[in-house]
């Protein structure tokens, strides 16, 4: 890694770090927090590349096991096995996977979304920034399905008893509640913010 590499990657991991431990980065919503951490784990990846991005990820999933765990909310028990709020047996340790596994996925997946979208709009003439939205809008979308999908796979029983419902197709209506509402505004967000950003970020990374 050279030392632009070094340099932007540090920064970009003090970004998320500052974001994970003010009340900017998770905002609690009593059910799950919402979170705008992963915007910079996209940046990252579609700047400086997928192994890069994965290390981003990683420590976007490490800050969420210990704010979970230091500021609980009502499914702080998926992200973190040290949550006591819902009764989950053994299977608590799959929190480490639910807080981890998507989010290094997160800084793998907009790298190649980004470089697919731009040789879908290359004949057009604004193929960048269609190309930046719709890579922060997917993977955000990817992400929220792969967290809650998870959740629910893991964790159905927990799940149902920390919303107090009593049956699958209510989990399931929860579920796409949160991916429409939450999941929608964070995808929104990070779509714009990655569309405004990427470019003029590419000319310092390129230059």
């Amino acid at each position: 890694m050279n030392i632009k590499k070094f340099t932007l990657t540090a920064i970009f991991i003090s970004i998320i770090l500052l974001f994970a431990f003010t009340p900017v980065g998770f905002i609690n919503l009593v059910i799950i927090k919402a979170t705008i951490i992963h915007i910079p784990v996209i940046i990252a990846s579609i700047l400086l590349g997928p192994r890069i991005g994965a290390l981003q990820g990683l420590v976007f999933g490490l800050t969420s096991v210990i704010i979970n765990t230091l500021s609980p909310s009502l499914l702080s028990f998926a992200f973190s096995p040290f949550v006591d709020l819902v009764d989950v047996g053994p299977a608590r340790f799959w929190a480490l996977f639910i807080a981890i596994v998507p989010r290094v996925l997160l800084g793998i997946i907009p790298f190649y979304l980004y470089q697919a979208t731009k040789r879908i709009f290359e004949k057009t003439k604004f193929r960048q920034k269609p190309a930046l939205f719709l890579t922060g809008l997917l993977s955000t979308f990817i992400h929220t399905f792969l967290v809650m999908g998870s959740i629910a796979f893991f964790f159905q029983d927990a799940y149902a008893q920390a919303i107090d419902v009593n049956s699958v197709g209510a989990i399931f209506n929860a579920i796409l509640t949160v991916f429409l509402t939450n999941g929608l505004a964070e995808a929104i967000v990070a779509a714009v913010i990655t569309t405004a950003l990427v470019p003029p970020l590419l000319k310092i990374v390129n230059r």
